[in-house]
């Protein structure tokens, strides 16, 4: 079956949607499981009943669509080229998640122009009325597209290991968005740590440094255990919530899906037209 779907067949329902959840995941270093984490909280966030659409924003080395086992014929290259528009592009994911693939190994995507930015977020207003959340993968780092697209967000989830260099980094990016962007609240959930105490340990650390040289609040949205079925599903390029459901993993996946279903209440911020549009503005400035 192809792959590729219309922006027609990934909005099923007729209504529009009240508002959009825009949430950028992002971390200081690669290698701490990010993208795997955007892959498994957007399938539990279908099971949710969210029509859930996944921006593979690490525009140069992207590899959502490898660790899903999918293969794009098309990726934001060819949107930003104006070969295509986003909606042609789309991927079905597994649970009927919809998926823009990035481009890989492709320099020139590394830093969005201006131009390049107003026609993203133009083809992201189209679609607003299809989807209920947007979930951003953004590159690691402190690059100008990674601090672009977690500050349109209107959450920003940073993900952190127990590695102490990816304490360090999380905290710089997390400085790079409030001293840039004038972000002041962060989430940040741990990954690939033993148990919840290790886990609370890293929050305690990183949020001790930022208290101390930031004006930002962190909160703490839990941990993903570091167990053997998450590298095994890796393997199999599926999703470990699909393969695996009574995994460690899989449960606190679930659990961490049906917070970010309440965060809109808690904080709302506009829809992602008004926040892609307001960040563009900024960037001009």
């Amino acid at each position: 079956m192809d792959q590729a779907i219309t922006l027609r067949q990934f909005n099923s329902e007729t209504l529009p949607s009240v508002g959009v959840q825009v949430i950028a995941v992002t971390s200081g270093k690669g290698g701490v499981g990010k993208t795997n984490v955007v892959a498994n909280l957007a399938v539990m966030l279908a099971r949710e009943g969210k029509r859930v659409l996944v921006l593979d924003a690490d525009l140069g080395l992207g590899n959502l669509d490898v660790l899903l086992g999918l293969v794009p014929e098309w990726t934001l290259e060819h949107v930003l080229d104006g070969q295509k528009a986003l909606a042609d592009i789309v991927m079905r994911g597994p649970g009927g998640i919809g998926i823009l693939p990035a481009s890989s190994g492709m320099y020139d995507l590394t830093a969005l122009t201006p131009e390049q930015q107003l026609l993203l977020q133009g083809e992201l207003d189209r679609m607003a009325n299809a989807i209920d959340v947007l979930l951003i993968d953004t590159g690691a780092g402190i690059s100008s597209n990674v601090l672009f697209f977690a500050s349109a967000a209107q959450e920003i989830l940073v993900v952190a290991s127990p590695e102490p260099t990816s304490m360090t980094d999380a905290y710089a990016v997390m400085k790079g968005l409030s001293q840039r962007h004038a972000e002041t609240r962060f989430r940040l959930l741990i990954n690939m740590a033993r148990h919840q105490r290790e886990a609370l340990e890293i929050y305690r650390k990183i949020t001790l440094v930022a208290d101390k040289f930031l004006n930002i609040s962190i909160d703490y949205v839990g941990y993903i255990p570091d167990d053997d079925y998450v590298p095994m599903s890796v393997c199999k390029q599926r999703a470990v919530v699909d393969l695996y459901p009574q995994a460690p993993s899989t449960q606190e996946f679930r659990r961490l899906a049906r917070m970010v279903v309440q965060w809109k209440a808690e904080h709302p911020k506009g829809g992602v037209q008004f926040l892609w549009r307001g960040l563009i503005a900024r960037s001009e400035a």
